[in-house]
């Protein structure tokens, strides 16, 4: 981290345009083995903020990202002063020395984000001279800034638009293949269009079905297009039975060159509007005009392009490319394409991909002819999928013709290939008699002059259109004359469609063709006033989920004053996209917002993809989870799309402003700038978007604020080999700079390496160190932050964290962010299989609140980096303001230069900050003498009065402040080491928080405190300075604050202790004081243990002195209690252990509690209950109280529904079964024990009755599983 602040730390030129300088020393280490996710790779290495790895090429290079004052001029990069040393063969390791080139080739890129510019240099730090290499050691670069590009954008910036589909009426259908349409008076009137309009209004809107551009800077309209059509019969201003819309549709079938496909990959079909709207006629087809002068080109003849490609299968469930047919024990596969009045041999290209062990090979073949064949070579890398191949070469065509594959698996039966497309390029005869035909000539595209088309056979060809601008055909007639032609200018490629009046096409329907009007881009900007309103957040979701994104958006609306909108997802794909899903429609209507903010400072800074994402767009596998459609790389090198280190899943996409930004690609080094934060919360239902919204609101609620808040929890990986010797050092690095700059926070480590390693039959695991997670999760972390190992089941190669483990977390309203630099813990785009990490996002009522997590595997050079960023940008050691905790991953991102920190995702909320309480609380007094001066050493056994008061940020009291302190007194730090336990020679000291030796509360008046505790006999005696964290909440206000102190000194014994051999009392409920031992409870019970001594409970943890309980009697594993109590306010000598169980079995429990007081004397409690199962309603000990009764009596009952709406009824019989009273009532408790029916001994009627014996029956229902219980009893009537 110090040589990326010192490498930031550059000196800006006044002047924009003068020369920068910089110098630049690479330590290089050699024989190191670093980890590419969790497979070792052995390179030379230097250091992690500069390098990196492809480990597709197996290619190292130099990338850096350094702050500039403008724009870069990219072409200005000279280096200097560049210093050499000799490199070996053998320690390139496993660098591929094929692809280390003979010079530096370095590149220099800017980008902006959020209108502060960088400067990214890439080089390659080894070179070949001859047959031998060399490396750099250090060398100068200099640069100058230049001018920012003024490249048009796609969509234009600060034009507010209203939308077409603000008013009137509209209908829509859809088409699948592009070509010339005809809509008949039927067709449109089937959609419920009033074909009785005057027709000269009609018009048609609609953008075609290519996919939209990736690259912000390719245009594409930002709203429909009307269309220009040929309405024949209109002119009489009446729309007649024979009378029909002739216009060309745009399909899906198109080739894109940002993803190398035919296929629009987000949609299947694509649609248009018919609409009457407006005081003008529509847009018609006028007649194109023709150059007049001589041809210079002439020809008969056009290039035409036939397809095959399907998508059926994602090979590798990664990125966006699929495949189709597949080839196996089906080794040949015969695929027919019509080609009509072809002229001369015809080119095929097929790309395919196969997976085997061993070589294999594709053979083509065209109507039994041998074209070529594909080379498969052998996959021996498991962490990628398959290998791609392309063929391409020439047949001669027939008119119909029989593309053949014939895959050879080389002799193994489990190779398997599959066909991506297979394209045939071609000249064709201008000759009719087949139908329309689209046509284009591609010469005419780089070559000045008129050009003319010459037709045969041309008497069925009506008319020709230009369609090169799709929205204003322009027609050539051609007066049904066999041989025809016109001119056309050169110099861009033009398409035409020759329209034939017997093959138009027919467009499709859907059951609801109506559509609402809306106006996205007209009204995104309105507050509720109708007034301008900047946006800060933008939530996208379907419509099924609105409601709860409703809910979320004003939570911020109300908490944070922030301006939200919820968008859904019809309604954006309505207005940018033709009715058909797209991502780039998302973005290009987060840009539109981004663009017509009414000052840079105010341009929206969140968005929330508000639902779950899949690699699957179109619905294609069962259960798929497509909720919110998100972005999958794509690069044209093969191998790359199929393996889970180098294809990547992101949102970022929707955050890209700039213009040169969208695409992407993998390799390249980032030359992008995050303007937004981006943010997604993965929820596939009402029922789980309502759970995940409801934590967001706990963890703002009045119940979260507590001493959690100072926790921040770190989790090593132990050594184990796989380039893993840098995770301790860089999180001890990592917390140094943490606890340097912001001193409150309490770190608390969980080295793997420092706990005892076991054997089991499913490998070494560690159960202490996964206890204490869980533990620590449980008692409250802010932050939870792993660094090592691990995958979609779980952290560790020890499985100290998996699926199972998040059933057992009970955290709630204290959710911590957690994360997690490590594999594809939270892979979330793959529905066949859910991850540990989404698991822990989704409990509902504990795991995390967020998550900033990998999607795919993680380089550990790039998570060295990432972590001490990270932690630096959510505790703002720069700043003052906290950010959100998605805008520190933004500020993170954009410091880094690596394409693999495109894994990192934000899963959650990303308008959500981190509860990080506002500063401070000091310490003042000790024992009455101030700290400024001499003050007592805490002994042991002695009593300790300490004082303090809150204030702000300059140290002034706040007088008005009142509330309650929350205060943890810790005993000197412990020094550890790591055990070394898988035998890598290294270990490594540590030191964490000492012992807690006090856990209280005390009153907050006017901002000072005073509280005061017995210093446990257990403190270890050795004088040194140990620490108190303070933690206070105000009265009634939703604000809390923070402070500590470090130079507390505790040690020694206090040699006039009084003697204490009294041991403390204990007495013991589960969920509620109302709890009776033996009674029911579910299989989630908290225990409470309410305890009193006249020295206090001792929780420093001495040998045999831990708060424990036992359940079922089993001793090797008792439940550590220490954290989980909490001495009164203002009452050292009073408290309470609330300790929350999980998962327990159905039946009878014992549970013996075990506490000590801070003289070591023990106190031994017991209680018994019934864990009942959670399927069916539980009633025990139904009974009312008192009985016999005179005038007054109370049913009690207990039950296994805590917290749920019980419909209780009670009925009163005489012996002999005649009613005489019906009590209805609606209750929730708390706890088990529900005693809330009351009865004044009177029937229905008001009247007294008579003396004696009565039964009456309990019926509860539970109105949230509506299941039902009932019990009889009786009752004496005095």
């Amino acid at each position: 981290m110090k040589n990326r602040l010192l490498f930031f730390t550059l000196l800006y030129s006044l002047l924009s345009f003068a020369q920068q300088r910089t110098e630049i020393a690479l330590n290089w280490v050699d024989n190191t083995t670093t980890s590419v996710g969790d497979k070792p790779v052995k390179i030379p290495v230097f250091q992690s903020e500069y390098m990196r790895y492809d480990v597709s090429l197996k290619q190292l290079s130099f990338s850096a990202v350094f702050p500039v004052s403008g724009a870069v001029n990219t072409t200005s990069l000279q280096l200097s002063n560049i210093v050499y040393e000799s490199i070996t063969a053998a320690q390139l390791g496993q660098l591929s020395a094929s692809k280390i080139p003979s010079t530096e080739k370095p590149v220099l890129n800017g980008y902006k984000a959020r209108e502060q510019w960088f400067g990214s240099l890439s080089l390659s730090p080894i070179v070949k001279e001859g047959s031998s290499y060399k490396r750099i050691k250090s060398f100068s670069y200099t640069y100058s800034l230049g001018q920012a590009s003024t490249a048009r954008s796609g969509m234009a910036a600060n034009v507010i638009t209203n939308s077409v589909l603000a008013s009137g009426e509209w209908y829509r259908f859809y088409v699948e293949k592009s070509g010339v349409y005809r809509l008949s008076r039927s067709f449109l009137s089937s959609l419920g269009f009033n074909v009785n309009t005057d027709p000269r209004k009609i018009k048609i809107y609609g953008n075609g079905g290519r996919m939209l551009p990736l690259l912000n800077s390719i245009e594409y309209p930002a709203d429909l297009q009307e269309n220009a059509v040929r309405f024949i019969g209109e002119n009489d201003g009446n729309f007649g039975n024979d009378d029909y819309i002739l216009f060309y549709a745009e399909g899906v079938d198109n080739w894109n060159s940002e993803s190398d496909t035919n296929n629009n990959l987000f949609a299947d079909r694509t649609y248009y509007y018919v609409t009457s709207a407006g005081s003008g006629n529509g847009k018609r087809i006028i007649d194109a005009t023709q150059p007049t002068g001589a041809p210079t080109l002439q020809t008969s003849s056009f290039d035409a392009y036939y397809f095959h490609e399907q998508d059926l299968v994602s090979i590798a469930r990664l990125g966006r490319k699929w495949h189709g047919e597949q080839f196996n024990v089906d080794n040949v596969q015969d695929f027919e394409f019509n080609l009509p009045d072809a002229e001369g041999p015809y080119t095929i290209s097929v790309n395919a991909a196969a997976n085997s062990i061993v070589s294999t090979t594709m053979e083509v073949k065209a109507n039994g002819g041998v074209v070529g064949s594909l080379s498969f070579g052998a996959n021996t890398e498991d962490t990628v999928a398959a290998i791609d191949r392309d063929f391409t070469g020439t047949f001669t065509p027939a008119g119909t013709t029989t593309i053949s594959l014939t895959y050879n698996n080389g002799g193994n039966p489990a190779s398997n290939a599959w066909l991506d497309h297979i394209n045939i390029e071609g000249k064709r005869a201008l000759r009719g008699g087949n139908g329309q035909f689209r046509f284009r000539l591609k010469e005419t595209a780089n070559n000045l002059g008129v050009v003319q088309y010459n037709f045969s056979s041309a008497a069925g060809i009506d008319e020709v259109w230009d369609i090169t601008d799709i929205y204003n055909a322009r027609g050539i007639d051609n007066n049904g004359q066999a041989s025809f032609s016109f001119k056309g200018n050169m110099g861009s490629l033009r398409q035409y469609v020759a329209v034939v009046a017997s093959d138009y096409y027919t467009p499709l329907k859907e059951s609801q063709a109506k559509v609402a009007n809306q106006n996205l881009k007209g009204t995104i900007f309105n507050n509720t006033q109708g007034e301008f309103q900047d946006l800060d957040y933008l939530i996208v979701t379907p419509e099924d989920l609105r409601s709860s994104a409703e809910t979320l958006a004003n939570l911020h609306r109300t908490e944070d004053g922030l301006s939200v909108k919820v968008i859904s997802l019809d309604n954006i794909y309505q207005e940018f996209s033709s009715g058909k899903q797209d991502i780039a429609a998302i973005r290009n209507l987060v840009k539109y917002i981004y663009n017509n903010a009414s000052t840079p400072d105010k341009r929206i800074k969140y968005v929330n993809l508000f639902g779950d994402g899949s690699f699957d767009y179109k619905d294609r596998i069962p259960n798929n989870t497509n909720i919110v459609p998100t972005f999958h790389a794509y690069d044209p090198n093969g191998a790359r799309n199929y393996s889970i280190i180098t294809t990547f899943v992101t949102d970022d996409f929707f955050g890209l402003m700039d213009d040169a930004e969208g695409e992407m690609r993998m390799t390249g080094g980032i030359t992008e700038g995050l303007d937004i934060a981006t943010g997604r919360m993965l929820v596939s239902s009402k029922s789980q978007a309502d759970e995940m919204v409801n934590k967001v609101a706990e963890y703002k609620h009045a119940d979260s604020y507590g001493r959690w808040r100072n926790e921040f929890v770190v989790v090593s990986d132990d050594l184990d080999g796989n380039g893993s010797l840098g995770f301790q050092a860089k999180l001890e690095e990592t917390v140094t700079d943490l606890r340097n700059n912001r001193p409150f926070v309490n770190v608390r480590k969980i080295y793997l390496d420092s706990y005892e390693q076991q054997a089991s039959s499913g490998g070494q695991r560690y159960p202490d160190a996964e206890d204490e997670l869980k533990r620590t999760i449980n008692y409250g972390a802010l932050v939870v932050n792993y660094f090592g190992h691990g995958g979609e089941d779980g952290l560790a190669s020890e499985r100290v964290f998996k699926i199972s483990d998040v059933a057992e977390l009970t955290n709630r309203y204290k959710y911590a962010l957690f994360i997690t630099a490590t594999c594809e813990l939270t892979k979330f785009d793959n529905p066949y299989r859910q991850t540990a990490g989404e698991y822990l996002y989704w409990n509902p009522t504990g795991g995390a609140i967020a998550m900033i997590t990998t999607t795919r595997e993680l380089f550990i050079s790039v998570a060295n980096e990432f972590n001490p960023i990270i932690t630096q940008k959510l505790y703002a050691f720069d700043s003052p303001e906290y950010p959100s905790m998605a805008e520190a991953l933004r500020q993170t991102k954009f410091l880094m230069a690596d394409n693999n920190i495109r894994m990192v995702c934000f899963i959650g909320d990303p308008a959500l900050k981190l509860a990080v309480p506002k500063p401070k609380i000091v310490l003042t007094h000790i024992n009455d003498a101030p700290i400024t001066g001499t003050t007592d050493v805490l002994q042991s056994l002695a009593y300790a009065k300490l004082g303090g008061r809150v204030t702000d940020e300059n140290n002034t009291l706040m007088g008005n402040y009142n509330g309650v302190l929350e205060v943890t007194v810790f005993d000197k730090p412990i020094n550890k080491v790591t055990l070394d336990n898988d035998n890598m020679g290294q270990v490594t000291p540590f030191q964490t928080l000492g012992e807690t030796i006090f856990r209280g509360n005390a009153t907050v008046t006017n901002g000072q405190f005073e509280f005061g505790f017995v210093v446990p006999r257990d403190i270890r005696v050795p004088v040194a300075e140990g620490r108190v964290s303070f933690y206070s909440k105000k009265n009634n206000v939703l604000e809390d604050h923070t402070g500590y102190d470090a130079l507390i000194k505790i040690g020694g014994v206090n040699p006039n202790a009084e003697e204490d051999n009294t041991a403390p009392t204990a007495r013991l409920y589960m969920n509620d004081e109302s709890f009776v031992s033996g009674g029911i409870t579910n299989s989630t019970p908290i225990l409470i243990a309410q305890l009193f001594d006249a020295h206090g409970i001792n929780t420093a943890s001495g040998i045999g002195h831990d708060i424990i309980g036992i359940l079922d009697g089993d001793e090797t594993n008792p439940f550590l209690m220490n954290d989980y109590y909490e001495a009164n306010i203002d009452d050292y000598t009073t408290g309470t252990v609330r300790f929350p169980f999980t998962n327990l079995a159905e039946g009878l429990h014992t549970l013996t509690f075990k506490a000590w007081d801070v003289y070591n004397n023990l106190v031994t409690a017991e209680i018994q209950f019934v864990v009942t199962g959670d399927d069916e309603l539980k009633l025990e000990r139904v009974l009312n109280y008192p009985n016999p009764f005179v005038s007054y009596t109370e049913f009690w009952f207990s039950h296994n529904r805590p917290f749920e709406l019980l419909d209780v009824q009670v009925q009163i019989f005489t012996v002999t079964g005649k009613i005489v009273k019906t009590i209805n009532q609606s209750v929730t408790t708390d706890g088990f024990l529900c005693r809330e029916i009351k009865w004044d001994g009177r029937d229905d009627f008001g009247d007294k009755i008579g003396k004696g014996v009565y039964v009456y029956k309990l019926t509860v229902r539970s109105s949230t599983t509506n299941k039902r219980a009932e019990k009889y009893e009786k009752l004496v009537l005095l």
